[in-house]
């Protein structure tokens, strides 16, 4: 059983929200992320969902995964819990809406961009800064380059976050809006998506991300084992992280 319940699920007819709350950070220990996993599954199996919603209280939408956890005696449990949350976002059928107000980083904004429709506020930010502590994000080395093209690759090699108008540019938001008017936009889009059958919207989406799926599954088995059998055995993946914990610059060996 978790120790705290960081994630809420409410129902309001075929609208399902699901809220991450863990302020003010919302960051992704392997505990909240089982959570959300559960939480999108249980959303998932109800017949009557059109649309789910993916939230969050506090500063932040996330701040990404736990840097505590990615330890070498910790680290497959991690990627396990991440990868197993992100491709349970891949496979569901309903529609997936994030609103997103704050930074979201790192783990954080995989999630987003494995989201169908994003709603951000204006000072919402995203970005993949784990190069900066020497690792790489598997899920979006695997869902950028088909997603985002030629724009996806800068964001992981320079792990630098962009505002929400230059992530609309690259096409990991949908719309942006000023934050006073971020929930009224995401609602009207979630009560027309609430106003489609059930059956067809699920069908729809199957149909439109056939092609994205496989590719992802083939991509992501590729990158965990990058990460695990290569990235792991570095010196500067262990140097990163450590230097992060210590809230220190890390000193690279390059190797």
């Amino acid at each position: 059983m978790p120790e705290t319940l960081a994630v809420h699920l409410s129902v309001d007819g075929g609208v399902v929200r699901i809220v991450l709350d863990r302020p003010p950070l919302n960051i992704l220990t392997i505990d909240v992320m089982h959570q959300l996993a559960a939480a999108l599954r249980d959303a998932a199996a109800r017949p009557t969902t059109r649309v789910i919603v993916l939230a969050a209280r506090g500063r932040a939408f996330s701040a990404g995964v736990d840097v505590g956890e990615h330890t070498a005696d910790n680290v497959d449990r991690m990627l396990t819990a991440f990868h197993g949350l992100c491709r349970t976002l891949v496979a569901t059928d309903v529609p997936l809406v994030a609103v997103v107000g704050g930074p979201a980083l790192g783990g954080g904004c995989e999630l987003v961009a494995l989201c169908d429709i994003v709603v951000a506020a204006e000072d919402a930010t995203f970005g993949q800064p784990e190069v900066r502590v020497g690792v790489f994000p598997p899920v979006a080395a695997a869902a950028f380059p088909f997603m985002l093209g030629k724009g996806g690759l800068p964001l992981l090699l320079l792990g630098e976050p962009v505002p929400a108008a230059r992530a609309r540019e690259l096409g990991l938001v949908t719309t942006v809006v000023p934050a006073a008017d971020l929930e009224a936009a995401a609602e009207r889009i979630v009560r027309q998506l609430a106003g489609a059958s059930a059956a067809v919207l699920r069908l729809t989406k199957r149909a439109a991300l056939t092609g994205f799926r496989r590719w992802f599954a083939d991509a992501l088995a590729e990158a965990e084992r990058i990460y695990l059998a290569d990235l792991m055995a570095t010196a500067d993946a262990h140097e990163g992280l450590q230097a992060f914990l210590e809230r220190r610059a890390p000193v690279w060996q390059h190797r």
